[in-house]
């Protein structure tokens, strides 16, 4: 790093939220940390936003397994102005943003004042984009459009029917919702959160469904319902859906909000030729990557995110969202502002 870059960045220590996965008792809160303190990389990142996960929460609570490091800074998404870069694609004052990539796993996360990351994960933000709306996305939107970017890749086109959104006022959820209706697709919704029906209709279910009236039969094929569906729900929601869903139809799995676990047999597979597709947000090619956050950024923004933000938080504010979301209490988006 030359003299010139270094000057960049700055002497004084920031704030962090640090989990130290080691601890007995687990512990995780704000810390005082040095630019030199954070994982390495070429870009230093002055933060302005990230957001709330279920794996954040996970992570933070230390109810989930997430880190693989003794010690990380949280936050699986980051938003924010280049402050330094080794790398000549990234100049100082550069708008930019990363979600996964190992943030919070293997490497700082976002909810500190600076990260460090690596340039190979770092995206320019795209125009189309503010830095906000970037993490009114964040991992949650960005896992939306990669189930569609894969259904669609599968032969997925509207003409087939509806796409039916579990857990829908999630994160992953409700930024489905509206993606699919960028997209041209009819969006129908399942939640437990009947109260919430109106909400989701505003961004755009044509129908919505309570969890709790759901009966999907016993068979291992019901009558089909949906030509496709994205589930961040997984268990007997997932075994469900495997049954009802139309012939050649996709269901694109990328969550487990429930449960890990799915009992279901082969019928629907090899008798109508449905496919489940894996949803793996974190480690996504950089080429897909970018083609990704380009939709995003255009023809599959989605219209309400200012409706799917329903919070925004402080760093010293997040044991309190962990908690609440996984108690189940959380509905669109929270952003973590620096």
């Amino acid at each position: 790093m030359t003299s010139k870059e270094k000057t960049m960045i700055p002497p004084e220590p920031f704030h962090a939220f640090r989990i130290h996965a080691d601890a007995k008792p687990y512990r995780a809160g704000i810390e005082e940390m040095r630019v030199d303190d954070l994982s390495p990389g070429e870009v230093v990142v002055k933060v302005a936003y990230s957001s709330v996960n279920y794996k954040d929460a996970l992570a933070g609570t230390g109810k989930g397994k997430i880190l693989r490091e003794p010690a990380l800074n949280g936050g699986i998404d980051v938003a924010g102005y280049v402050a330094a870069s080794t790398d000549p694609k990234f100049k100082e004052g550069d708008q930019v943003l990363c979600t996964g990539c190992g943030l919070s796993e293997t490497r700082d996360g976002g909810y500190a004042e600076y990260a460090r990351l690596q340039s190979k994960w770092t995206v320019a933000l795209p125009a189309g984009l503010t830095l906000r709306e970037s993490m009114i996305l964040g991992t949650a939107g960005f896992t939306a459009a990669l189930s569609l970017y894969r259904m669609l890749k599968n032969g997925q086109v509207p003409e087939m029917g509806p796409i039916v959104v579990t857990g829908a006022t999630g994160g992953v959820g409700s930024l489905a919702i509206d993606i699919l209706t960028r997209a041209g697709f009819e969006a129908h919704a399942i939640s437990g959160k009947v109260e919430h029906f109106d909400d989701l209709i505003a961004l755009g279910a044509e129908q919505c469904i309570s969890r709790k009236d759901l009966y999907w039969g016993q068979r291992p094929l019901e009558t089909s319902r949906w030509a496709g569906a994205i589930d961040s729900v997984g268990g007997d929601m997932l075994a469900g859906l495997t049954r009802v869903i139309h012939p050649y139809g996709n269901i694109a799995s990328c969550g487990l909000a429930a449960a890990p676990e799915l009992q279901t047999t082969v019928m629907p597979f090899i008798l109508r030729g449905v496919s489940l597709l894996g949803i793996a947000s974190a480690g996504t090619a950089r080429d897909i990557r970018d083609e990704i956050w380009m939709h995003l950024a255009s023809d599959w923004k989605p219209a309400h995110l200012d409706r799917i933000a329903t919070r925004e938080v402080r760093l010293d504010e997040l044991p309190g969202i962990f908690d609440m979301m996984l108690a189940g209490g959380s509905f669109g988006r929270a952003l973590v502002k620096l």
